[in-house]
């Protein structure tokens, strides 16, 4: 092909596939693999509702975070830092679940800040390492790993133009606005001026660390063997079920950020190989999705009454989940 002729329909129609993937992938990862909402779990009308809120709501942000990495050429460390900041403000300012004792339709909630609750910065332990790790890992950054994926091979590209983002945006504001109105007039408790002013100071360091620290040059690769996709893909899987299951206790909060920092100490190694390349990068986000999935079964199955739909949706969900990873962790093997 001549160098200076206009790409194929098809490959200008792929970032744009892409894109409407993630778009639908992320809010399905951060609400709905988990299967904690009684009111929509098992109920498909509910379900497809519920994303003309949620897609933009968490699938915008995904979006925007994708295209800044591209754009300002951050690698995974500025991706994870964007992703925690726009996992701060979601808890902390939009929906404000973060600071809140009392949340309307969870009767629960208060039992489970007790055991970890800090009063003097009223907020739990367990609370702040569930939603933010939560939102950065299954809310934008798995997401964004499994779907890149399904890219060619070759430097991360942009899949959106201006207009494409300009939209993104606009969603997003859209849908924390509706978020932020409707938790306030539903009786859920509101952060304080001082608990939203740390959130989004939070946010700004979180952004700063990403333009810094997640440009700066990587170490030379070196020549260490990692292991194949799949192998990465078990490994961290197990830590993930591992990590999903602690119970919302000091003890729980312990052994989480524990798994966390082993977790993430050895695939920073593996890491660091000139072996590892995007289909273990899927790898890893998968098997945080598919740990999330597995999790969907235990929800339901603590639900009274339990939903006549709920074990079907895990089902679906959880097959969706291993084609999708099998897919991202298939493509390009010659990357």
């Amino acid at each position: 092909m001549d160098p200076a002729s206009p790409p194929a329909p098809a490959s200008r129609a792929r970032p744009r596939i892409l894109a409407l993937v993630l778009l639908v992938t992320a809010p399905v990862c951060a609400e709905y693999l988990q299967a904690y909402d009684p009111a929509s779990t098992g109920d498909p009308a509910a379900l497809l509702l519920g994303l003309l809120v949620l897609a933009p709501l968490y699938g915008a942000p995904a979006l925007l975070i994708r295209e800044i990495a591209a754009r300002a050429r951050l690698h995974w460390t500025g991706i994870l830092a964007l992703a925690a900041a726009a996992g701060t403000l979601q808890a902390g300012v939009v929906d404000q679940s973060l600071f809140a004792t009392t949340y309307a339709g969870y009767d629960d909630w208060a039992e489970q800040l007790r055991p970890t609750f800090v009063a003097p910065l009223g907020l739990s332990a367990a609370t702040v390492l569930n939603f933010l790790v939560g939102h950065a890992v299954w809310s934008f950054a798995a997401p964004i790993a499994l779907v890149e994926g399904l890219d060619r091979p070759g430097p991360r590209r942009s899949w959106l133009r201006a207009p494409g983002l300009v939209a993104a945006t606009v969603l997003y504001a859209a849908a924390a606005a509706l978020v932020w109105s409707d938790v306030r007039s539903a009786g859920s408790d509101r952060a304080s001026a001082a608990q939203l002013v740390g959130a989004l100071l939070v946010v700004g360091v979180l952004v700063g660390a990403a333009f810094t620290f997640g440009r700066r040059t990587l170490p030379t690769p070196t020549g260490a063997r990692v292991p194949p996709p799949v192998a990465v893909l078990c490994l961290v899987l197990t830590a993930a079920v591992g990590y999903v299951l602690v119970p919302p206790t000091w003890v729980g909060v312990a052994v989480g950020v524990g798994v966390l920092g082993v977790t993430g100490a050895v695939v920073v190694h593996w890491s660091r190989s000139a072996a590892w390349d995007p289909r273990r990068v899927a790898a890893v986000g998968g098997a945080a999705v598919v740990a999330r999935a597995l999790v969907g079964f235990a929800s339901v199955t603590e639900m009274t009454p339990r939903p006549s739909g709920g074990y079907g949706q895990n089902i679906v969900l959880l097959a969706l989940a291993l084609v999708l990873v099998r897919a991202a962790t298939h493509t390009g093997r010659d990357r």
